[in-house]
């Protein structure tokens, strides 16, 4: 059977490749995901990639491009090949494979063409993610420059538009581990948990048009009261005296609410009989935003929204506790790191995307921690839709050698890792840019800023700072509590395999178990390496590795008793070499029966 699916895999990406009549195909020399063979070079990730901000009109530039890799402070090399954007250099899906450096630059070039029926509005150019630094030309004249690998930047492209075709050239660079830079776990020489490194475009590229008046580029949506109310307040640019910003509140077709407003204003929304959002019924509400000048709509586009509030709360038992709209909820789920064999940080296909997310609700879980990683707008949306909280971690400037973090000692405030301020000001930058683009989406509840001490520093600012840019969600300062600092609203211990608090908050704040498990089972051809293969412990068999789930599963409950008020299991799949995931890494076996997994997990959060 693996041999026919192997052969079945390989037909299928032949077949792509002819259909595309390009000379493209993912490389073979690490294993693939199921959905490789659906990618089409044409026209990959064609979903449009902003799905809490729609507009009508919009064009991907996704496909194959013109690449070369030179010297940092060089000139634009000829091209060398091509590369399929959106796919990162050093992963199979790209067609490349290739690895570069703190002294290269990487250079994409493409042409394309604007539709005439734009003709008279701006048009944007829009990246959802580069790693790391980025700088962009139109017909030869420089638009702009971003730093920041995990959030989405745009550009007014309407100056530099020619008659006929656009040629557009992108420069890259990405030093990945200087130490400088948050970039999770990458490194350039993987190893046990340290991965590929990912460079250059890895989300979707695409064009919009929008008026030339005035536009909305984005929204806030609160939701206070324990669900009663939700405070919305659009984010506009161009306005003048006058528009007005319309907000419409739908459930589905249905017209709920309709206000005008002054640009720059918020309103609270009260729906007579509220539905609010859980992981048990994940309820959104429409949202259509407008802008109006003299009486006419020159500006439209679509969101969305839930009722859901998280908060702290205090049990019977004097526990302090994770509210969900107004009620105790135990948060359980895995530490999900989003790397894709094929495709590094980007899934194959939206499919793919969407896949892991569902494997998660059928296991039994209603939580997700996303471990040092951003992910695209659209791996929000579907936790949105399907129904799953989300405790997004920012992505580490440094690993565990930049702090003194270990699983059996406790680190004081004296050993936090000694950044340069220009690490500590791209820090500040990225992550302000993180939450105020992710913070749009109900499924986050809680935000993490550090993870076990890497590269931890000035604890107490970096938390006021996250509160003051949201304080609707809770703030989770830092991913084992073994590096606590008394700020934030959750302490958080880590212990492997076996779940246990080895430190505690005291009754001072929310005691959680961020991280435990790590049971590990190398499973024969499905492995990214035939060795070198690790876990926190290792067993031969899926019924070992379900006994011992089990057992855990029984130990945790006891804690829960004791006051933890949420768990975090290692982890959703294998990830390059650490095979102690629920499913291997090309997401082809799952290791442990779902339906036992689901009873098992289900009477976990069902303890509280």
């Amino acid at each position: 059977m693996k041999k026919f699916l192997a052969f079945a895999l390989v037909l299928g990406l032949a077949a792509c490749t002819e259909k595309a009549d390009v000379q493209w195909a993912p490389l073979q020399e690490h294993i693939l995901t199921p959905w490789a063979s659906q990618v089409d070079p044409q026209n990959p990730l064609p979903e449009y990639p902003r799905p809490q901000l729609e507009r009508v009109a919009w064009q991907s530039l996704n496909g194959l491009w013109d690449y070369a890799i030179g010297p940092k402070e060089g000139e634009q090399p000829a091209p060398e090949g091509k590369i399929l954007v959106p796919f990162a250099v050093e992963s199979a899906l790209s067609g490349v494979g290739r690895h570069i450096t703190a002294d290269d630059a990487l250079w994409y070039s493409t042409r394309f063409s604007i539709p005439k029926k734009w003709k008279g509005q701006e048009i944007w150019l829009n990246f959802q993610a580069v790693d790391w630094s980025t700088e962009v030309w139109l017909n030869g004249q420089r638009v702009g420059s971003h730093t920041g690998g995990y959030t989405a930047f745009s550009f007014n492209i309407t100056p530099y538009i020619i008659k006929g075709k656009q040629q557009l050239v992108v420069k890259v660079l990405d030093a990945t581990d200087n130490n400088e830079q948050p970039r999770g776990k990458q490194v350039s020489k993987p190893e046990g948990i340290w991965y590929t490194p990912v460079s250059g475009i890895w989300q979707t590229v695409w064009i919009e048009p929008t008026p030339t008046q005035a536009r909305l580029v984005n929204y806030k949506a609160v939701t206070e009261d324990e669900g009663e109310s939700l405070v919305v307040t659009p984010v506009v640019e161009g306005t003048k005296e006058g528009d007005k910003v319309v907000v419409r509140f739908l459930d589905g077709p249905q017209l709920l609410e309709e206000h005008r407003l002054a640009p720059g204003q918020s309103v609270t929304l009260m729906p007579a009989d509220p539905q609010l959002w859980s992981p048990e019924r994940p309820f959104l509400y429409g949202l259509e935003f407008c802008i109006e000048r003299d009486g006419k709509m020159i500006d439209k586009v679509q969101g969305y929204a839930a009722l859901r509030e998280i908060k702290e709360m205090t049990d019977e038992a004097g526990h302090k506790r994770i509210g969900l709209n107004g009620k105790p909820y135990f948060q359980f789920g895995p530490l999900d790191q989003g790397w894709w064999p094929d495709g590094l940080y980007t899934a194959p296909t939206d499919e793919a995307l969407r896949y892991d997310i569902e494997q998660t609700k059928a296991f039994g879980f209603n939580m997700i921690r996303k471990h040092i990683k951003v992910e695209p707008a659209r791996w929000y949306y579907w936790c949105d839709k399907l129904g799953i909280l989300v405790w997004q971690d920012m992505p580490s400037v440094g690993d565990n050698r930049l702090g003194s973090w270990n699983m059996w000692s406790w680190a004081s405030p004296e050993d936090d890792s000694r950044l340069t301020e220009s690490a500590k000001a791209t820090y500040y930058k990225e992550w302000g840019e993180i939450m105020e683009q992710q913070q749009v989406f109900p499924c986050i509840v809680v935000w993490v800023p550090f993870n076990e001490a890497w590269a931890q520093f000035d604890t107490y600012k970096v938390v006021e700072f996250t509160k003051e840019k949201d304080p609707s969600r809770l703030v989770n300062a830092a991913s084992g509590g073994n590096s606590y600092r008394e700020c934030g609203d959750i302490f958080d211990s880590h212990n492997y395999p076996d779940p246990k608090m080895k430190f505690t908050s005291e009754g001072k704040q929310i005691d959680v178990l961020g991280e435990y498990g790590g049971i590990g089972w190398p499973v024969e051809g499905h492995l990214w390496q035939p060795d070198r293969n690790w876990g926190y412990v290792q067993y031969k068999s899926g019924e070992e590795v379900l006994a011992q789930y089990r057992e855990y599963a029984l130990q945790l409950e006891k804690i829960i008793a004791e006051g933890v008020s949420a768990a975090v299991y290692t982890q959703t799949t294998d990830v390059e070499g650490e095979v102690n995931g629920l499913m291997t890494y090309d997401r082809a076996v799952t290791k442990m029966p779902a339906d036992e997994l689901y009873k098992i997990n289900r009477e976990v959060i069902e303890a509280l």
